[in-house]
């Protein structure tokens, strides 16, 4: 246990710091304070002593320096069993510091902003607080250092059950807890200074990543499996997201939200996508939501059972009934549920009801994939192509109408594992194939998987080339009249003279979108 008899205040973010000093001062605890934090403290009736009359030196360099002074750091680091600092204190007339509370400059909130300039960032590294967090926290067994302002409450409970003393165990949890914070610090300023892992077109030596626990899951991939989400920001992406209803998520269903709601953000109409291990059962565009919901399920309905719901609009009661008809789902995930909306789907009381805002946007900062001992690295593939780029290299180029089903089955074909088919009517898919290690597999799936809707004048997209006829020649047997692909396959020129013998459009787009 130590006795709080002198704690040192300084903080940026001042949410909660008038109560917290009030409880300290109602316990007797001597308060030092530095410019904003004192003045605002004072303004509250809380007596506190500037640091420049503790230290007995001014603050200089427009504030830049103020807390690096011998005077705070010793009363910081001394060891309170070590006879020898204690003598060098009694010495210097320097006295403990028991406690410290302290949050940093906003290096990450500033850098946010719109133009900020490399000046003002700079201007927003802190010093003085991460030196002070790492002294206190190096002597953690002597100093409670408070980092943290969701801690407030915890530590004046304590020091009341104690009678102004905080225990062994806590001042360790508060110790280690600064070390996180500040490597944390320091990893956001290099990331913004370096400005991305990729410099040109090289990659970085050294790769530091940062991130902090949102919550815990129901279970991993298994429920034997324990799980966690973590984020390298909270406040942007899928780490926004807000749960309206049902039971707490698994990792299963993180990565299948997020990959639902990636293929629906394609889209500006009203879309959506139902999902199952990643990869979508069907996907639709419509004048209306409810419309393309009902496409979407009806696509694959057998798979879409316990499936994942994305929808790019705000749901409505019509599209709410539409769900709670379909049968078993697992999530819906869309940038707003309507009152009425969710009236009905709350009825299920399983049915996990997640809602990312409209502003969710997919950054190209890097994509990485774990492998044991360590990561692969890549920029993220957010590559599009420009439909009036698309290269025809057929005799027949493609309708309006076949060029429209083209490119919307060439946009769901990017979020499927490869090797990906994707075969599409208008804007709703048919069929898809995904994830064999055959590409003439994939054609077959996909075909089977729309074997009962009809077929003719449909279109298909594939996310690589073809590396033979065979594929090509059973999409065209089962009535599809249309093709996108990359192209640069050896086989090109035969596949291409296939497709002009049975008078079929295909374009090549020249990018692929293998997703492994």
């Amino acid at each position: 246990m130590v006795k709080i008899k002198r704690a040192l205040i300084s903080v940026s973010d001042k949410n909660g710091i008038v109560e917290f000093a009030k409880e300290l001062n109602a316990q007797g605890i001597e308060i030092i304070s530095t410019g904003g934090t004192a003045k605002i403290l004072k303004e509250n009736n809380i007596p506190a002593v500037e640091i420049s009359d503790y230290t007995g030196f001014p603050e200089m360099l427009d504030g830049r320096v103020k807390t690096l002074h011998p005077k705070i750091h010793a009363g910081l680091l001394a060891l309170r069993d070590n006879e020898n600092h204690l003598e060098q204190l009694k010495r210097q007339n320097i006295g403990f510091i028991d406690m410290v509370v302290i949050n940093l400059y906003p290096f990450e909130q500033t850098v946010k902003k719109s133009n900020v300039s490399l000046e003002e960032a700079i201007e927003n590294i802190d010093i003085g607080g991460p030196s002070m967090l790492r002294s206190a926290a190096k002597n953690y067994k002597g100093v409670a250092v408070i980092s943290d302002t969701k801690d407030y409450s915890k530590i004046i409970q304590e020091l009341k059950e104690t009678n102004g003393s905080i225990s062994s165990k806590t001042l360790e949890i508060l110790g280690k807890k600064v070390f996180r914070l500040t490597s944390s610090y320091d990893q956001a300023i290099y990331n913004y200074l370096e400005k991305k892992p990729f410099v040109g077109k090289e990659l970085t030596d050294t790769l530091n990543l940062s991130y902090q626990k949102v919550q815990d899951l129901r279970y991993g991939e298994n429920p034997h499996q324990k799980a966690a989400f973590y984020a390298s920001n909270i406040n942007f992406g899928f780490a926004k997201y807000r749960q309206l209803h049902g039971k707490e998520l698994s990792f299963n269903n993180i990565l299948d939200l997020e990959a639902a709601y990636k293929i629906v953000v394609e889209f500006n109409e009203p879309a959506a996508a139902i999902v199952k291990h990643m990869n979508p059962c069907g996907v639709s565009c419509n004048n209306n939501l409810k419309n393309a919901f009902v496409s979407a399920w009806n696509c694959d309905s057998l798979s879409a059972f316990g499936g994942i719901i994305g929808l790019n609009k705000e749901v409505d009661a019509y599209t709410a009934k539409a769900i709670v008809k379909a049968g078993f789902l697992e999530c819906v995930i869309a940038p707003k549920f309507g009152h009425k909306a969710l009236s009905f789907l709350t009825q299920k009381k399983n049915l996990r009801l997640i809602e990312l805002g409209v502003d969710f946007k997919i950054n190209n900062e890097f994509d990485f994939k774990k492998v044991e001992g360590g990561i692969l690295l890549q920029d993220k593939d957010i590559s599009v192509f420009d439909p009036t780029t698309i290269k025809t290299v057929t005799k027949r180029k493609p309708t309006k109408l076949e060029l429209k089903a083209l490119v919307f089955a060439a946009k769901v074909a990017k979020h499927v594992r490869s090797n990906a088919i994707v075969i599409a009517k208008g804007t709703r898919t048919l069929g898809i194939g995904a994830g064999l290690t055959s590409r003439v597999d994939s054609v077959w799936l996909a075909l089977k998987k729309a074997l009962k809707k009809d077929l003719k004048n449909s279109v298909l997209a594939s996310d690589a080339f073809f590396p033979k006829e065979d594929g090509v020649r059973l999409a065209i047997k089962n009535g599809v009249k249309a093709i996108i692909q990359p192209g640069g396959s050896i086989q090109d020129e035969a596949i291409i003279k296939l497709c002009d013998k049975f008078n079929i459009a295909m374009v090549f787009t020249g990018i692929r979108h293998f997703k492994h």
